[in-house]
């Protein structure tokens, strides 16, 4: 008797569920032995964890077990809240993050459609390589060679001396900061990122362009009447999933590249939890900082997936 005739007929016992499930996984042992380490990864990685998020609520002190620290309640989040980092905190988290979105989304799009027109394959295949390669650089590496480049006497400072502008001292101006952290972005994953536009755009059905063709439409007509219609279900996925994690700005190549002449600008809820929670010791309001910023991520997160639903009929659920 199949699980779904058990619970339409409402014959629901533990023996028979048990006999269903193990039917289920001999017949699909493969697959389940398959997902097994999947599954503990989340498991152990991503839910395990979870339990940590109660120290946002302890007055917390390493030695002392969660359970046995004293109750904070929302001390922990009304102090952050009323803390001058906040605003600044919050500022330089979404500006950077929304650069992100408006000129990194485009982006790896831009390039896809571009490399979907090229026919030399010769050309296509080491366009790629070369827009993937920068994906596999550590970001220590590329923080090196930031802070190399944008230096008094590196190479964009030589360049604009040819043109009689500079020297200009980028890592210690404020105003440049979000400029080289989103344009460094763009540049490590652009190609990367472009690897599953390629993909949407292999699938689309020839048929399509020799009917637009026929109805005399031209490479312009083409990619706006079938090429982005055809992946825009894509395009609005990556989006959402975008959105919500417009708060996960990475602290590692901030730490790199920020100096306490950019704190005003490059400073984000990431450093200031690393700050917080590992330099300074102070667990209970790092993980107070870190709840706010996950929470405000999973509203993004469906709040942009329901607007999604209602206007295009795509979504994550």
């Amino acid at each position: 008797m199949g699980l779904n005739k058990v619970i339409k007929t409402g014959i629901i016992s533990k023996t028979s569920i048990l006999d269903i499930l193990k039917k289920e996984f001999l017949k699909n042992k493969y697959l389940y032995i398959m997902i097994t380490p999947v599954f503990l990864y989340y498991l152990i990685f991503m839910y395990q964890p979870i339990y940590g998020s109660l120290i946002a609520f302890k007055h917390y002190y390493p030695g002392i077990s969660v359970f046995s620290s004293p109750w904070a309640g929302t001390y922990y989040f009304e102090e952050f809240f009323k803390s001058y980092y906040f605003f600044r905190l919050l500022r330089n988290t979404l500006l950077i993050s929304v650069y992100n979105i408006i000129f990194g989304f485009p982006a790896p799009i831009i390039l896809a459609l571009l490399l979907n027109e090229v026919r030399g394959r010769i050309f296509k295949r080491t366009v790629q390589t070369m827009t993937y390669l920068p994906h596999f650089i550590s970001t220590v590496v590329v923080g090196s060679l930031i802070l190399n480049f944008a230096a008094r006497n590196g190479v964009i400072n030589i360049i604009l001396g040819y043109i009689g502008i500079g020297p200009i001292q980028f890592m210690i101006m404020p105003e440049w900061f979000r400029t080289i952290y989103v344009g460094s972005s763009i540049w490590q994953e652009i190609g990367w990122d472009s690897i599953i536009y390629l993909a949407a755009l292999s699938s689309i059905d020839q048929q399509l362009y020799d009917a637009c063709k026929i109805d005399g439409g031209g490479r312009l007509k083409q990619l706006m009447s079938v090429t982005i219609p055809s992946i825009s279900p894509t395009i609005i996925i990556m989006l959402i999933l975008r959105v919500g994690k417009i708060m996960n700005v990475g602290y590692e190549k901030i730490m790199l590249l920020y100096n306490s002449n950019t704190y005003v600008t490059a400073d984000v809820i990431s450093t200031f939890v690393y700050r917080k929670g590992i330099l300074e010791g102070n667990f209970s309001y790092a993980a107070a900082v870190g709840l706010f910023n996950s929470v405000i991520n999973l509203a993004l997160l469906v709040a942009v997936n329901r607007i999604s639903r209602k206007m295009s009929d795509t979504s994550l659920w």
